[in-house]
């Protein structure tokens, strides 16, 4: 994992390493002393533990009551059988959870546990510039169940960002749960006055933005090489799992024989040189990178041919490691590219991005979608409808009840009628509704901001519209404004996108004001709350490195999303009935 942005301004080395004090300092209390060798480390999942040759068992756990069933399955099962007395301890993460204690009383396992504590991990730095939650049910619990459990711990965070790295000067929010984070942040400050440190400010802005003030973005394919990747394949953590087949090794004379069966797995982060260069790209220019860096990796290695003398050859071999791990890591990417252009090239794909640039750019959004009927008809996976049907609703500040009423109807009859939950949910979370006041805002909203681009240039891109090839992320549109030239000039279209839009001030102390100094950049802090796509972070990175843009992102989120995780964190699993 990188440890700090290319520029050196804003390293992430003191929010890990405060968190692993804490973790250090559970564990000399679960094992009495300070030598504490973890043995194994295990899933989480019903049934006995496995074996280990082990007196103290840890569950670390998120609070949530299913997880509690786990637990109380282990223990039991642990006590029952022969095995020797152990000692357990739980470690709520972010905290600790009254009703979850109460719920583990009522199995009748709570005093099985010596130490019940709390291990505070709100930020996980997953890159130099990348903060997560990894709170997968922010957004339902925030828009649909009213819970602001995960404001609260987005709000800890960011307290514990000031403390490491200085109070942020200015505050600029957009949306009800944005200014919600702010009030708590104002109020904690207020409450634990010796928290204000005297560390000069590393940030200069915190801009917190709703996920609902953009609900456009997420449900858009995404199409930078990660937003592709993950698109199709899933990052979990940074890790990807993989087809096997584009990834065995070609021995000659063998064919096909004997193909791996277990998925690729690869760690995905700026960690790896290529990865951080072709990462962000716009997928139709990668190709063309992965071509030079073959070409340039290759001269490298013909080079041992023109090595005569020993100090020559001494030089060469220094550099084989690093040139063996290039052309491994050229490989890997190479094959995932493939993989990605078996996918981009279909027809499939391509009238699906068709009608989803149409929607975007204002064709056609006020009637029902022939695409989108066939595929019903079809059968297509259903989060692929919804993700479609949404789009339609949000890109026409909602649909007529008449094409609303239909798509519904399609829906529940092709696909069941337990969907119906599913489809309250998409309305309540405000992404597939009927259209009120007969007025639609977003052509206003889409020419104003700019918001999509007819002449995009993919390969060197000048603007933040080649992540869509043509759309630019609204919400990073407003970023880039606030920087420049600020959000007055977007006062009436603010008030069109949901939610209070606000600035707050923190008093530094003394002393620690920031005098800029030539040519230095200014750090914005973008907390994204309800998720965020890699391709918005890839549009924050171009504007990063833009050469007159005179601000540096580093970008925090409740989770990092796509369309189908987001979509599918609103479905609701029903059970089958017992009968």
């Amino acid at each position: 994992m990188a440890a700090h942005l290319s520029s050196g301004r804003v390293n992430l080395t003191a929010l890990r390493e405060a968190g692993r004090r804490e973790l250090r300092e559970f564990l000399d209390k679960c094992a009495g002393s300070k030598e504490h060798e973890v043995e194994k480390m295990f899933t989480l999942k019903p049934g006995r533990l496995p074996p280990a040759d082990v007196k103290n068992i840890i569950f670390f756990v998120r609070p949530k009551l299913e997880l509690m069933d786990i637990i109380t399955d282990n223990v039991l099962r642990e006590e029952r059988g022969r095995s020797p007395l152990r000692d357990f301890h739980i470690l709520f993460v972010p905290r600790r959870s009254l009703l979850c204690e109460q719920w583990l009383k009522e199995q009748g396992v709570l005093g099985s546990f010596i130490h019940r504590e709390q291990y505070s991990l709100d930020l996980i730095p997953f890159d130099g510039d990348l903060l997560s939650m990894e709170s997968e049910s922010a957004f339902k619990e925030c828009y649909l169940e009213s819970d602001q459990t995960s404001l609260y711990h987005a709000a800890k965070g960011l307290m514990t960002l000031q403390a490491l790295y200085g109070t942020i000067p200015q505050i600029f929010g957009k949306g009800d749960c944005a200014r919600h984070v702010a009030n708590m942040m104002i109020r904690m400050k207020r409450e634990f006055p010796g928290s204000q440190n005297s560390i000069f400010p590393v940030f200069d802005t915190l801009l917190l933005l709703d996920r609902n003030v953009d609900l456009l973005t997420p449900l858009a394919t995404q199409l930078t090489y990660e937003g592709l990747i993950d698109e199709i394949y899933g990052i979990q953590n940074t890790y990807v799992k993989l087809p096997p087949e584009k990834f065995a090794p070609k021995k000659q004379g063998e064919g096909g024989k004997d193909l791996p069966t277990e998925p690729k797995k690869l760690q995905l982060n700026s960690a790896e040189e290529l990865y951080a260069e072709i990462r962000d790209k716009n997928f139709n220019a990668v190709g063309s990178v992965l071509s030079k860096k073959a070409k340039i990796i290759s001269a490298a290695f013909e080079e041992r041919h023109h090595a005569k003398t020993v100090g020559e050859i001494k030089q060469f071999v220094s550099q084989l490691p690093h040139m063996q791990a290039a052309r491994s890591s050229l490989a890997n990417h190479t094959s995932i590219a493939e993989l990605i252009k078996d996918i981009t090239t279909s027809e499939d794909f391509f009238d699906n991005l068709t009608v989803e640039q149409e929607f975007m750019s204002g064709i056609d959004t006020d009637k029902v979608n022939n695409y989108i009927e066939d595929c019903i008809a079809q059968k297509h996976p259903l989060i692929k409808i919804l993700r479609l049907v949404c789009l339609q609703s949000v890109c026409n500040s909602g649909l007529k009840q008449k094409v609303l009423d239909h798509y519904k109807r399609e829906i529940l009859q092709t696909y069941g009628y337990e969907h119906i939950l599913t489809l309250n949910n998409l309305e309540k979370a405000g992404l597939l509704k009927p259209q009120t006041g007969g007025r639609n805002n977003y052509p206003t909203i889409r020419k104003t901001l700019r918001l999509w681009m007819d002449d995009v240039n993919e390969q060197n891109p000048n603007d933040i519209s080649y992540v869509y090839s043509g759309y630019a992320p609204l919400s990073v549109r407003l970023a880039q404004l606030l920087a420049r030239p600020g959000w007055r000039s977007i006062e009436e279209v603010l008030k069109m996108l949901p939610g209070p839009h606000f600035e707050e001030r923190q008093q530094l102390p003394t002393g620690l004001q920031k005098k800029r100094q030539q040519g230095e950049n200014r750090v914005t802090l973008v907390f994204f709350l309800g998720g965020v796509t890699y391709a918005e972070i890839a549009a924050l990175r171009f504007l990063s490195q833009m050469e007159d843009g005179g601000t540096e992102y580093i970008i925090a989120t409740t989770k990092l999303i796509n369309g189908t995780t987001w979509i599918k964190s609103l479905m609701e699993k029903l059970e089958p009935a017992p009968f």
